[in-house]
């Protein structure tokens, strides 16, 4: 396998498993919570952020030498929105079921900070092929774990998978885990299986905290040290 192909296999399976927006990075937890009752909303969701992610990061991949430095989070919603709004047409008019299922969720993707995060961090500072890749990769680790959150709730919590009853499920199952407190739960248990996973591959969790430990914390403007309210690198040379 060339050096090429090594490394576009890598970006895209970075957001899948190293890098995992919401298990790793945990990131886009609003609509992780709110979507994961069922198997159908969950993916539904996954596939309409991964396809926004993927178009937005080719788009601003495109336009990354075009965009002001100054304006750019106003330009990378604008395109995002673009998209969404596309996305919600398309599902509106094929899949009005599922458009009602994921109510405001589908709107608010314009905001989800998955999306708002490759655009800045990876998007605005490479070339299309490795950004749409980037886009994929993330996308899919986000349905994936959509769906495993949404098929533990649904399946243990009502006795069903994607509607579709299980006879021996049916009568013995745990309502609580489709409630709130129950999305939380099982939150994070999948995050505390993987944080063990991580571990054991000798790729520790980070321990640092606030800005340090924060996934955008290179690419942040506000580096600020955790014991005064100066910038890091202003502290380092005082």
């Amino acid at each position: 396998m060339s050096k090429t192909n090594k490394s576009s296999l890598s970006i895209l399976l970075r957001g899948i498993i190293a890098e995992n927006p919401v298990l790793v990075l945990v990131l886009g937890t609003c609509p992780t919570l709110a979507q994961t009752g069922s198997v159908i909303s969950a993916v539904g969701m996954g596939i309409a952020a991964m396809l926004v992610l993927v178009c937005s990061n080719v788009v601003i991949s495109l336009l990354r030498r075009v965009i002001p430095d100054t304006v750019r989070i106003p330009c990378y919603i604008v395109v995002i929105a673009g998209f969404v709004s596309v996305v919600q047409m398309l599902m509106n008019a094929y899949l009005p079921d599922l458009y009602d299922m994921l109510g405001v969720y589908l709107a608010l993707i314009v905001v989800n900070c998955i999306i708002l995060g490759r655009a800045e961090m990876f998007a605005s500072k490479n070339p299309v092929g490795a950004s749409a890749l980037d886009g994929l990769g993330m996308g899919l680790g986000f349905l994936l774990t959509l769906f495993v959150m949404g098929t533990i709730r649904e399946v243990f919590g009502a006795g069903t998978f994607a509607g579709i009853k299980i006879p021996f499920l049916i009568d013995y199952n745990f309502p609580i885990l489709k409630s709130p407190p129950g999305g939380f739960f099982v939150f994070g248990c999948m995050i505390a299986v993987v944080n063990a996973i991580l571990k054991k591959r000798g790729k520790p969790v980070r321990e640092e905290a606030g800005c340090e430990g924060c996934p955008s914390f290179e690419a942040c403007e506000r580096k600020f040290d955790k014991s005064a309210d100066t910038p890091l690198e202003e502290g380092k040379n005082q």
